[in-house]
């Protein structure tokens, strides 16, 4: 990992070799959360808190400033959201370490997030210890996922990705459009959105198609908020 000199602390114990202090950003929309975070850290030997950033923007921007060693971010953030923090960051910065620290958990967010670049994922309601430990897991580039996000990630892992065009067909049905409405939309046929929700339904082993619908809210693959 290339870093700036002038930018790296150590402290060392006696005779000892010298201790990285990891350097942290937290980048977070709520004063209070990066208030918490920077106490606890500091409570923790061998943790610096050398920045905060209360949007999306501003967390690439001090991340480009200060290069921390390791990001920690939360996933909806103002400006920008944390996926685009993540696509960003390492699209400049190949070696950058993302810990992500957040309230949500839906399984698309957390797929598309590690899909992007972040190492780790936790929920903000994380134990001091283990918080601790992700956070030096993801410094050393291990992948660092809480048990029930690493179950989310790895069911998602085993079952095929949703083309574009099915998740589109799947956002219609859940608005409660019938086969040839969604067929108007796209001008195709019925029966080719009756083969699309076959395909969706096999991925996704579900009988039929409200429960399909009933899947892809429920793990945030289809979000209503959004159409």
């Amino acid at each position: 990992m290339n870093k700036d000199a002038t930018t790296m602390k150590a402290r060392t114990t006696g005779a000892g070799p010298a201790t990285k202090t990891i350097r942290v950003l937290v980048a977070d929309d709520h004063l209070v959360y990066r208030i918490g975070i920077r106490n606890l850290l500091a409570s923790e030997p061998g943790f610096e808190v050398i920045g905060e950033a209360a949007d999306g923007n501003q967390a690439v921007e001090v991340y480009r400033r200060l290069r921390p060693d390791v990001l920690l971010l939360d996933l909806r953030m103002p400006q920008k959201s944390g996926i685009e923090v993540v696509r960003t960051v390492r699209a400049e910065f190949s070696d950058a370490r993302i810990l992500i620290v957040t309230s949500y958990q839906t399984e698309e967010e957390i797929f598309q997030v590690l899909q992007a670049g972040a190492l780790g994922y936790v929920i903000k309601d994380v134990g001091r210890e283990m918080l601790v430990q992700a956070i030096k897991a993801v410094y050393s580039g291990t992948r660092w996922l809480a048990p029930s996000i690493r179950k989310q990630f790895d069911d998602r892992a085993l079952r095929q990705q949703l083309t574009a065009r099915e998740v589109e067909i799947l956002k219609l049905l859940a608005r409660g459009l019938t086969n040839r409405e969604i067929a108007n939309v796209y001008g195709i046929s019925a029966s080719t959105v009756k083969n699309h929700l076959n395909n969706v339904m096999t991925k996704l082993e579900v009988a039929d198609r409200t429960e399909a619908v009933s899947f892809c809210l429920s793990r945030g693959i289809v979000d209503l908020d959004e159409m």
